[in-house]
């Protein structure tokens, strides 16, 4: 009981929650399987697995920042890095001939269109009632706006890999932003899907909010199946983190 009530004293102290995005508050694969079937209908394209497009296309992510942490290439954005992989994966599915260099930039940009989570917006909704609200995420500042707009994501502002030239989880994001904002690490949680960047998070002296989401990388999900640590909050949508936060 004890323990409880330290950790609800210690959420009273959270003025900004930070919230991871692609798998945590948008549904990556869902979207970019359903806007490549919907691409492939237009053109006749015909025996292209769309979920497996998505997954292709998203295991390029990892590899491509390690490229940017390690030093062995100079800062480059997530949308570059997106639209390099975009080639590949075009090319490994077969289907690279099929489209113009115009509508391979359009398709880029899938990234910008990303559907949220049903509980996710009605969730920060929720939380934008009494706390200032941003995704802190490797996307770009133009694509996690785009997004944003499109989708009615209400955040207050937007915290980005490019501000910071770096991506999670290099300590200077997350300190980054905490400098930014003038506030104690403790008056700022980290909202994520990923075990890994709550970890990242705590060990700056951050709170933390798992959000379960078991689903987002389909066949190809290893980890993340649950939470794998005491985090402040564990919960399955982001409506529960608005329920632990009293809102």
């Amino acid at each position: 009981m004890a323990k409880d009530w330290d950790k609800r004293m210690s959420l009273e102290n959270v003025k900004v929650l930070l919230c991871d995005t692609f798998g945590t508050i948008v549904d990556w694969r869902g979207s970019v399987a359903r806007m490549g079937e919907r691409v492939a209908y237009e053109k006749g394209i015909e025996g292209v697995d769309w979920d497996a497009f998505a997954r292709a296309w998203r295991a390029g992510y990892q590899p491509g920042m390690a490229r940017v942490r390690s030093g062995e290439r100079t800062w480059t954005g997530i949308d570059d890095i997106h639209r390099e992989r975009l080639d590949e994966i075009l090319s490994q599915f077969g289907i690279e001939d099929r489209f113009s260099e115009a509508e391979k930039v359009d398709m880029s940009l899938f990234w910008h269109r990303l559907d949220p989570w049903p509980d996710s917006v009605p969730g920060l909704l929720r939380l934008k009632r009494s706390f200032l609200i941003s995704p802190l995420s490797n996307g770009s500042l133009i694509l996690l706006s785009a997004m944003a707009k499109r989708a009615g994501i209400p955040w207050d502002f937007v915290f980005s890999s490019d501000i910071f030239k770096a991506f999670k989880p290099d300590p200077a994001v997350y300190l980054g932003a905490i400098e930014l904002l003038g506030l104690e690490p403790a008056q700022v949680m980290m909202v994520a899907a990923h075990n890994d960047d709550l970890e990242a998070a705590r060990s700056h002296g951050m709170r933390t909010a798992y959000i379960n989401r078991p689903y987002e990388y389909g066949p190809d999900q290893t980890k993340d199946f649950d939470a794998t640590s005491d985090w402040d909050v564990i919960t399955d949508g982001i409506d529960g983190v608005a329920d632990a936060m009293g809102v």
